[in-house]
């Protein structure tokens, strides 16, 4: 696809995409994973330890879009209405108001996520899986365009609680970032003291942020990338491995508890499609599918107590499948 081929949704999230990478140097993938699940309309899980801008990246990514952003800081002493809203009783008129919730933003920041107990954490279930918050007997829908993006800190085990499997499998994404390169955190000085002066706010006077509407144009636009049929085979193939790891080896056997369910299916076929559509091509590859095979399946497997013991993360199982399952 050339230069002027690009739809115009192309050319705004290319844009976007500079912009970002701007603001948030040194984590390409983690701008180009942020991007993804924005069109594929999932959520994203961010791990890291502290410091690596995930708090920044998903804020300056909300200055990029013309929509509504809110940030909720996880703490223990969360209680769910916190997240949803209540109801609010009106002496003067006798009746009880809904107040919503932060949830009701099209961007939402839930910071630090395993800093809450799983009653907090469980409150965003619905909200993530069916875009709708029900208070008592009435049912309130969720934006359009609704995005929860979460980071948590790996790092620290005080005062956390590990997210239950069914929360985690309603994130498209679990993406994990490490430190960046010695070049980059120069850069990132450079960034520091240009923000400090306030020298860096002019460039952000010259970007013209994206639409919902050209978000959603451009969603439509990924789910019609071709993936040709060998291709989608090996994609459901990876996917059925985990739950019959045995065909390709027993030691991988040993090493899986549980597999995925089809809702992985659907995330890589989304996320492969959408890194496709922002890498300009038409079509699907194989690299598409094993690169986001990762960030897909890290969060959504069960690994054994004999693969912990031996030291085996979701990582080094995923890529001992990709490189067992032969491509088309």
């Amino acid at each position: 696809m050339t230069e002027t081929s690009l739809s115009n949704t192309q050319n705004s999230f290319k844009q976007l995409k500079s912009f970002i990478g701007e603001h948030i140097i040194g984590q390409e993938k983690l701008v180009e994973r942020m991007l993804i699940a924005l069109l594929a309309d999932g959520h994203m899980l961010l791990e890291g330890a502290p410091g690596l801008a995930k708090t920044r990246a998903i804020n300056v990514l909300s200055q990029g879009i013309a929509a509504d952003f809110h940030r909720v800081q996880f703490t223990p002493d969360l209680l769910p209405a916190d997240l949803t809203g209540t109801e609010i009783f009106r002496p003067q008129l006798g009746t009880f108001e809904f107040q919503k919730g932060p949830l009701f933003h099209n961007l939402v920041l839930a910071d630090e996520i395993n800093r809450s107990p799983a009653k907090v954490q469980a409150a965003l279930l619905e909200a993530m899986a069916e875009r709708q918050i029900t208070v008592g007997s009435t049912t309130y829908p969720l934006p359009k365009l609704f995005m929860v993006m979460a980071t948590q800190n790996p790092i620290e085990q005080e005062g956390t609680y590990p997210l239950p499997e069914a929360q985690l499998d309603r994130f498209l994404l679990h993406v994990k970032i490490d430190y960046p390169h010695a070049e980059h955190e120069k850069e990132i000085l450079h960034l520091a003291r240009a923000e400090a002066k306030g020298e860096f706010q002019k460039h952000k006077e010259h970007f013209q942020t994206i639409s919902q509407q050209t978000v959603l144009k451009a969603r439509n636009e990924v789910l019609n990338i071709y993936m040709a049929d060998s291709l989608e085979q090996y994609l459901l193939q990876l996917i059925i491995a985990t739950r019959n790891p045995a065909a390709y080896g027993e030691d991988l056997a040993g090493w899986l508890q549980y597999g995925a369910s089809p809702r992985a299916s659907i995330a890589l076929d989304r996320c492969a499609r959408a890194r496709a559509w922002l890498q300009q091509r038409d079509f699907v590859g194989p690299e598409d599918i094993q690169e986001l095979a990762f960030d897909v399946l890290r969060h959504r497997l069960i690994l054994s107590y004999e693969a912990e013991a031996e030291g085996i993360t979701t990582d080094h199982f995923i890529k001992e499948l990709i490189s067992r399952v032969a491509v088309p």
